[in-house]
């Protein structure tokens, strides 16, 4: 589900013109009705489904306004993540991620959108470095003193396959930078692997998408191994038939 940052924060979940919240209740109380007064062998699972969409969304119409009303947040909160509404900014993503998880919601992914600098890369990267790494300590912080963090898995990550080169066009200097991350395990505070003296190539314990997403899983409670998808007459994993847990970053 796409959260916009400017008018609805989610689409379509306005009560209709004329139509009021607890009338909507109703239409759902009444088809729920139908359903259930049907002998048992008239159990239609794409009606269930149907059913289940119609609470899903009645449910959203009533708790997203809340949800993305950050006024509500201690003003000391607000402050920490530097941010005073739900403007689109990274920071406010973060807050929003952090009301999201303490509310049941089991994935939620944040995207900083200006991050692909190349002729002003010294000045412009100092002024994301800030964006990012204010609200990310912030979030984590905010997760901890809630107790958020022992069964929450953050992961923070930049882009892979960037080169540390520099390359001129003229007046113009194009700089690609490159970052190694790995996911924030149970055993904090620690750092895996290295790279040669130029930041140009993995040189120590190197992990691979396929171990990370591995290792994700498994602190999921998942064993990649056996979770397969049946697609074109295959067995599909999402580590294809790659990947083995990063047992180092483990507690």
């Amino acid at each position: 589900m796409h959260f916009r940052s400017k008018g609805d924060a989610v689409l379509y979940l306005r009560d209709p013109k004329g139509t009021t919240r607890g009338q909507q209740r109703e239409v759902i109380d009444a088809v729920r009705a139908m359903t259930e007064s049907q002998p048992d062998w008239v159990d239609d699972p794409e009606v269930q489904a149907r059913l289940a969409q119609y609470e899903m969304a009645f449910r959203m119409q009533a708790s997203v306004p809340e949800l993305t009303d950050l006024a509500s947040e201690p003003a000391s909160v607000r402050a920490m993540y530097g941010v005073e509404s739900l403007d689109g900014s990274f920071a406010a993503n973060c807050l929003l991620a952090r009301r999201l998880a303490e509310r049941g919601v089991r994935f939620i992914q944040l995207y900083h959108r200006d991050w692909d600098h190349h002729s002003r890369i010294k000045g412009d990267i100092a002024i994301k470095a800030r964006e990012v790494d204010r609200a990310t300590a912030a979030l984590l912080r905010d997760l901890d003193e809630r107790g958020m963090l022992d069964d929450t898995l953050v992961i923070w990550g930049g882009e892979f396959g960037r080169t540390p080169m520099a390359r001129a066009t003229g007046a113009t200097t194009t700089s690609r930078a490159s970052r190694c991350s790995s996911p924030a395990a149970d055993q904090g505070g620690i750092s895996h692997g290295a790279t040669d003296e130029l930041g140009y190539m993995a040189a120590e314990d190197v992990v691979s998408v396929h171990d990370l997403h591995a290792t994700m899983l498994h602190l999921l409670g998942i064993d990649h191994t056996k979770l397969t998808l049946r697609h074109l007459g295959r067995d599909f994993r999402l580590t294809d038939v790659h990947g083995n847990v990063v047992k180092k970053i483990l507690a």
